[in-house]
């Protein structure tokens, strides 16, 4: 039964991928096994490149399949045509906003991290000459949410038009992000890199830690996560808001993590109190979807209902989901960046694997 099957913690990291298709294994951990095969077999044929599928249900691997596709770095305008596995590091673009918000969480938990209701320009002395036409307001909370007021363009296709590139070299990310009026419609959903690289700096200077660091103590080693990257900018500041590449394996390990709660092997490590606050739906975005603290959320249907879902999304088909009520993580990886048809992809596997349920 479940007991058997290859337990995610620990030393079970280091072994390769689960079998193939594992009719047993799915059975047992309640997939109808012929339709989860079939998911995992159509991206070897189709068009969508995707790189990975990993999904976990009781917290042990049920299935877990690469493929060959075409990948770029974040740096790179050339893509490469790249055999993936078990072992292959991948982008996890804005995924990575969703782990730092459980950096945060845990700094918060430590007590060095001021209130969200703090006005963020507070915490930037010199940057006094900006608190002016309402920016003086903008709190944590709201670069949490993404609701912050503050003009910003970011589509998903990135380039010099995009608000985003600015990030990588600017020498103040804060200057940059709030030296912009507030847009017109106030506190509505907007998307923005910037909250995030922002709220990174706050968390650098209140812990005295830089962000990759903390991020390798208090979370990837708990984890027994060894194989990362946090890419840097051109300023050698991690990206907080793209930079952050894993193993998909390891990335379902954090989706387990928040799944339990932020318990790991009886260690608590990201506070619980974060954990449902920053999963909660505090925004609507205006696409039938929602965000909380740098984490979307939605429903999806399995096993006769609905199940309130939490994911952290990345450009080109990145994808980490959560469904508690249901036991199941879901990690999906792939090459589609900047073309919104991957996500939709994505989400559409999602959705399938998720109605494979049988029990």
């Amino acid at each position: 039964m479940l007991l058997a099957l290859a337990l995610l913690p620990a030393a079970a990291q280091a072994a390769g991928p689960a079998p193939a298709c594992d009719a047993p294994r799915m059975e047992a951990a309640g997939f109808a096994a012929p339709t989860l095969c079939a998911l995992l077999d159509a991206p070897a044929v189709d068009a969508a490149n995707v790189h990975a599928i990993v999904v976990l249900r009781h917290g042990a691997v049920v299935a877990e399949r690469y493929y060959q596709g075409r990948d770029r770095s974040i740096w790179s305008p050339f893509a490469r045509t790249v055999q993936f596995d078990a072992f292959t590091r991948h982008d996890l673009r804005s995924v990575s906003k969703s782990v730092t918000s459980l950096l945060w969480g845990i700094a918060q938990g430590e007590g060095r991290m001021p209130q969200l209701d703090t006005p963020a320009l507070d915490l930037y002395p010199e940057l006094a000459d900006l608190k002016t036409a309402g920016r003086e307001k903008v709190t944590l909370r709201q670069l949490f949410t993404m609701t912050s007021g503050l003009a910003w363009e970011e589509p998903i296709r990135y380039g010099m038009g995009n608000d985003e590139t600015g990030l990588y070299w600017r020498s103040s990310q804060a200057r940059y992000l709030f030296d912009r009026p507030l847009a017109p419609g106030g506190t509505v959903f907007n998307y923005n890199g910037g909250a995030t690289a922002v709220l990174a700096d706050i968390l650098a200077r209140r812990t005295g830690i830089p962000l990759q660091d903390y991020a390798q103590q208090k979370l990837f080693a708990p984890l027994g996560i060894t194989d990362w990257e946090w890419q840097k900018d051109v300023r050698m500041r991690p990206m907080a808001f793209a930079g952050l590449r894993l193993r998909p394996r390891d990335l379902a390990t954090i989706g387990q993590l928040v799944l339990q709660r932020g318990q790991w092997q009886g260690r608590q490590v990201v506070p619980a109190q974060w954990i449902a606050e920053s999963l909660k739906a505090h925004v609507e975005t205006g696409d039938g979807l929602q965000y909380g603290y740098q984490w979307w959320s939605g429903t999806v249907e399995a096993l006769g209902g609905r199940h309130r879902w939490y994911a952290g999304f990345g450009n080109g088909g990145q994808r980490l989901y959560i469904v508690p009520t249901l036991d199941l993580v879901v990690v999906s990886t792939a090459g589609g960046y900047d073309d919104a048809g991957s996500g939709r992809h994505a989400g559409a596997v999602f959705r399938s694997i998720a109605a494979s349920l049988t029990r």
